[in-house]
């Protein structure tokens, strides 16, 4: 009896010590790996922040149910700023300090980027596809890695098109700070280039933009193209109203307004206005990338919405879990910063970005589209 009760409480120590074990061993492997965001998802830029959220969780969503990254699952943590820096940097020192977030990922402009960089270098954390294009950004940087085309890049490649059929007469609506201040500049120096110089230049406040004013003064400089760098609410309020006096004038938008948001707020005022974008055209399903983005984003909502922010998004996202990937099961911040220098040139279905420890600016496309009748992207 003694021997039964012995055997028997052996096997039973046996089996509950194999499953704790078995227990502990799956926890691990469930473990997430958490990517942190702060994005305005809140306020007049609410939309923009929630393609980006969306597009990069359509992604990690697909990679996911096909098992995760290196037996992983990928939760992504988003915060609201409601696109005020200050809140943008205290959002960081949380996803940082209490979420342990592995990295920073798709802030939604380079002001919302300006108090997470530091944060992100003191932790020496990967601050991954800030979206936007601006100088500051783009100077090398330990730790930001950038996946998209400059402004700069997308600004050349609208005097191009415009200067290419003979234009000569520009003129540029811009914020009046740091970042606008560099959008004017590569402008002028694209002008420059070419031998000509803007016919007028209109500053307008980011917080509280004068639209009335902004109209007045392009209007009384009358250029055949006015290159708009604005945002989309700012940007489609200023094209209506210039629009409406002027109608031969042309306008050109830069990939920050938002292509489909400005698209939106322009409606039927939108046809002929040119946008500059620095992914494919979602429409276009020659390109491989775009067919997948566009099936994980109708199994994420549940709609056929499809946006140029959210397929920007959906590549960062994938190029992210790609240095996971070759970072390895045990991924750091450090390994997930020399997985990164270290991926060469990836292709993520017919669009190529490149790193290496001295370029972490990955990709440099850009192309133009129009707003056609159809109120969708001619390219």
């Amino acid at each position: 009896m003694n021997y039964v009760l012995t055997h028997f409480r052996t096997a039973f120590l046996a089996c509950f010590v194999t499953s704790g074990l078995l227990a502990t061993g799956s926890a691990s492997a469930q473990d997430a790996i958490i990517i942190g965001q702060s994005a305005p998802l809140s306020g007049p830029n609410q939309a923009l922040g929630e393609e980006i959220r969306n597009g990069a969780n359509a992604y990690f969503k697909k990679i996911n149910e096909a098992g995760g990254v290196n037996g992983r699952k990928v939760e992504m943590i988003s915060l609201d700023d409601a696109n005020n820096a200050d809140k943008a940097g205290d959002n960081t020192k949380k996803l940082l300090e209490e979420h342990k977030a592995l990295a920073l990922f798709g802030y939604g402009s380079a002001t919302l980027s300006r108090l997470a960089v530091p944060q992100a270098e003191k932790s020496n954390t990967p601050f991954v596809s800030p979206f936007t294009g601006a100088d500051g950004m783009r100077k090398f940087n330990r730790v930001v890695y950038n996946h998209r085309a400059s402004y700069a890049d997308e600004l050349e490649k609208i005097v191009n098109h415009y200067t290419t059929v003979g234009v000569k007469n520009f003129g540029i609506l811009y914020y009046d700070d740091a970042v606008g201040k560099e959008n004017d500049a590569a402008v002028e120096r694209a002008l420059a280039q070419r031998g000509l110089k803007p016919s007028v230049l209109v500053a307008m406040n980011r917080a509280q933009p004068d639209i009335a004013a902004a109209v007045a003064k392009t209007n009384a400089a009358k250029p055949d193209v006015m290159i708009v760098t604005t945002l989309f609410a700012a940007s489609a309020q200023f094209i209506i109203a210039t629009k409406r006096a002027n109608a031969g004038m042309q306008f050109a938008s830069t990939s920050f307004a938002g292509p489909n948001l400005l698209l939106n707020a322009l409606g039927k005022e939108g046809v002929g206005v040119a946008i500059a974008q620095v992914t494919p055209p979602v429409t276009n399903r020659s390109v491989a990338v775009v067919v997948e983005y566009q099936q994980a984003m109708e199994k994420l909502t549940g709609k056929k919405e499809f946006g140029a922010t959210s397929l920007e998004a959906y590549i960062a996202a994938k190029v992210l879990v790609e240095g996971l990937r070759k970072a390895g099961p045990k991924v750091t911040r450090e390994s997930l910063l020399t997985a990164l220098d270290s991926l060469g040139t990836y292709d993520a279905g017919g669009y190529r970005v490149t790193y290496a420890p001295m370029n972490h600016n990955g990709s440099s496309f850009a192309e133009m589209t129009v707003i056609s009748k159809a109120l969708t992207f001619a390219y």
